[in-house]
């Protein structure tokens, strides 16, 4: 198993972890809320429960996106990561969207002030969520996951809400009578948080759908490679494409007019090998040999 191939396996493993985690703190949160009086804790319960949903869907996006290329999917299933990914994002704006709706309507309602003990289930949620968020983001950056990555995020997501509806219980019992409101407004702040961490997570998703080319530091390293083979005069059109936690790159490298096919055919094969020594993340790497053409400002090895 490759170092990448045992980060992806932790990233199940986590998944696996918060989907339980999610469940109890969702059911906590549901009932400390319900029973406490506090809208914005029952807010937060149903966050949990689409982190549930969340973790589900990352959980099935790694398992997927981990399967060796097939007939119907020649180039691997790498994009059910970004797919999962952005499910989760778009789950995460239609809870926001419900906890604003329900929360606005609340705010001219009379109702009775949340009882203190909810702040004590807020705190603990906090602690617990943080420290995922930590070990999950830890992966997901070693990985180079995406859907990991978005996973972690629903963990900071849940503890900045949790910790939002902690100062509105605390304005409100502070406040006393008159001041449950303040319940309500942290419900609905924490929904814009929601908002904003779902949008955090969905834009790379989208440009990794979308084909979206990698930072100009992957093609520099790229070209140098290519430009490191003995033969190669010139390249040109290099492109590459996020897939999962790896890359498809394909470039046009340019070499001597009278070599013969058979050696430029090798030579495209040790192109091909020194880009995925330096960049073991490009995974499909395709050259295509053409014949030297000297052009004014061209990039030409010495």
């Amino acid at each position: 198993m490759s170092e990448t191939e045992a980060h992806l396996a932790d990233g199940r493993r986590l998944a696996g972890m918060g989907l339980a985690v999610n469940a109890v703190l969702a059911l906590v949160k549901g009932m400390a809320g319900v029973l406490g009086n506090s809208n914005g804790l029952i807010a937060d319960a149903v966050e949990s429960v689409t982190d549930i949903a969340g973790s589900l869907v990352v959980w099935g996006g790694l398992r997927l996106s981990s399967r060796d290329p097939d007939d119907d999917h020649p180039y691997g299933h790498g994009k059910a990561e970004p797919l999962a990914a952005a499910a989760v994002g778009v789950m995460l704006i239609g809870a926001a969207i419900g906890i604003a709706i329900q929360s606005a309507g609340e705010i001219v309602s009379p109702r009775l002030a949340p009882a203190p003990y909810t702040l004590v289930v807020l705190v603990l949620v906090v602690i617990v969520k943080e420290t995922l968020f930590r070990r999950v983001s830890r992966t997901a950056e070693a990985s180079g996951s995406n859907a990991i990555g978005a996973d972690a995020w629903h963990h900071r997501s849940d503890a900045i809400t949790s910790g939002a509806v902690f100062l509105g219980i605390s304005a409100a019992l502070i406040g006393g009578t008159g001041y449950e409101w303040c319940d309500d407004v942290a419900a609905i702040v924490a929904a814009m948080i929601i908002v904003a961490n779902a949008a955090r997570i969905l834009r790379p998703a989208l440009h990794e759908l979308m084909d979206g080319a990698p930072d100009e530091a992957f093609f520099r390293a790229v070209s140098a490679a290519a430009l490191s083979v003995s033969g190669v005069r010139h390249i040109e059109k290099v492109r590459a494409r996020r897939v999962g936690t790896q890359f498809d790159v394909d470039l046009h490298v340019q070499a001597d007019p009278a070599m013969p096919l058979e050696d430029a055919h090798v030579l495209g094969g040790c192109v091909k090998s020194a880009i995925r020594e330096a960049l073991p993340s490009a995974c499909h790497v395709l050259v295509h040999m053409e014949p030297f053409k000297p052009s004014p400002g061209s990039t030409v090895a010495r």
